[in-house]
């Protein structure tokens, strides 16, 4: 097994109606809780066709039953310190977008990168000749900045959305993944558990960084966000860090206080 299996540790966010079947665990879509407007497959490239108009989805909250299970979960994980990162590579993790992966939408035939837009976009268009998987165009509801977002998919458009690493993948290298077979560390890195799209500019700012130096702005998805990366590090037996282990638990405390 490339992954172990994990605890139940957000199973009740499945009322949001969004699972990522295979991985265990199931998580919200930053399009969770909207009715998904049926994708249209286009001719050409984005410049066809009417953009989608969706409004933005609610974030999905995190329960305080469940960040009380995120923090027994995270009481679980190793605490060390950040190893070397010498000899890091995003090659280290496999190509780019792979489908040669043993998890939740791997082996369908599209790459990750578009998995995860059809995934997380709502009002989506595909491209013709693609066999469904190449998204054109579409709409999300941003988790990090709460922000609506238009996507265009094009040279200098397709950027304003890119795909984040919950856990990012210099992280995960300095918290155990150097450890990992060359299989484990693809499937980390195109594993539908640790990818959202997202803000552009906001991933971007991001770069490697943990929760120990890095949330999201849109405070509403932190509680939701930690608990994703306790749920990555979990599942990819990575540690972590003295001061990320404090930052995660104090944002799930204060999310796990009744109300």
């Amino acid at each position: 097994m490339p992954a172990r299996s994990l605890p139940p540790l957000l199973a009740v966010l499945v009322a949001a109606g969004v699972a990522l079947a295979g991985c265990g665990l199931p998580l919200p879509s930053p399009g969770a809780g909207v009715p998904h407007a049926p994708t249209r497959v286009v001719p050409g490239s984005a410049a066809g066709g009417p953009t989608a108009s969706s409004g933005p989805s609610p974030v999905p909250t995190l329960t305080p039953a469940l960040a009380r299970a995120a923090l027994t979960t995270l009481d679980g994980l190793p605490v060390k310190g950040r190893a070397p990162k010498t000899g890091y590579d995003r090659d280290a993790f496999g190509p780019a977008w792979s489908d040669d992966v043993d998890v939740s939408l791997g082996h369908n035939g599209c790459d990750t990168r578009n998995d995860v837009l059809r995934r997380d976009l709502v009002a989506e268009r595909l491209k013709a000749g693609t066999r469904g998987c190449v998204v054109v165009s579409g709409t999300l509801a941003d988790p990090y900045t709460g922000r609506t977002i238009t996507f265009v998919r094009g040279r200098a458009s397709s950027s304003k959305v890119q795909i984040d690493h919950v856990v990012a993948l210099g992280d995960a290298w300095v918290t155990g993944a150097q450890q990992l077979t060359a299989t484990e560390r693809r499937t980390l890195a195109n594993d539908p558990l640790n990818l959202l799209a997202v803000d552009g500019p906001t991933n971007s700012a991001k770069r490697d960084a943990d929760a120990a130096s890095w949330l999201p702005p849109n405070k509403a998805y932190r509680c939701t966000y930690v608990a994703r990366q306790v749920a990555v590090k979990s599942r990819y037996r990575l540690w972590v860090t003295a001061a990320e282990k404090a930052q995660i638990a104090r944002v799930l405390a204060g999310c796990s206080r009744a109300r």
